[in-house]
């Protein structure tokens, strides 16, 4: 089953620059967070079966680390975590580990340290191991779940996104 993006704006019609400047412009001027959760998503689709030297791969990644950093609202910054592992995008799993120890969004330190997990991120295994001290419960037993998913995946091959969607 397709997740299903409320386009009334028929965005996903768009040639792929005019979309992604849509999303861009909703991303940085909308006050409506649900808005911005469906333009994270409709932008991420943009980065689907690309290759690493894609141009527009790139400008996904650095839009998603825009929200990551800029963005008041943890549930579209989970989305924006969300986006980066569903399109692999490993250029950003520093980024990732950076919101997972200093994001002030429970919500949003959840999903950088799960987004790193469906990544198979096993280069920042040191690191999420820390995160089992997090003050909130919810991070530490986010960090836990993915420490013992690293422990069961570590020998299953390469991580493509389209398994998880």
């Amino acid at each position: 089953m397709a997740i299903q993006i409320f386009d009334e704006e028929n965005i996903r019609d768009m040639p792929s620059e005019e979309r992604f400047n849509f999303c861009e412009n909703v991303l940085k001027q909308e006050q409506d967070e649900s808005k911005r959760w469906d333009a994270v998503w409709l932008a991420g689709e943009l980065a689907e079966n690309t290759n690493n030297n894609d141009r527009m791969r790139k400008k996904v990644a650095d839009l998603m680390e825009w929200v990551l950093r800029n963005d008041t609202n943890g549930v579209v910054k989970h989305e924006a975590s969300f986006q980066i592992a569903a399109r692999n995008l490993r250029d950003k799993i520093p980024l990732l580990v950076e919101i997972s120890f200093n994001d002030k969004s429970v919500l949003s330190k959840h999903e950088a340290i799960e987004s790193l997990g469906l990544m198979r991120a096993f280069e920042v295994e040191e690191k999420i191991k820390l995160l089992r001290n997090d003050p909130s419960i919810d991070v530490r037993e986010t960090a836990e779940f993915i420490l013992k998913r690293f422990e069961r995946l570590r020998n299953s091959g390469e991580y493509t996104p389209s398994t998880i969607l």
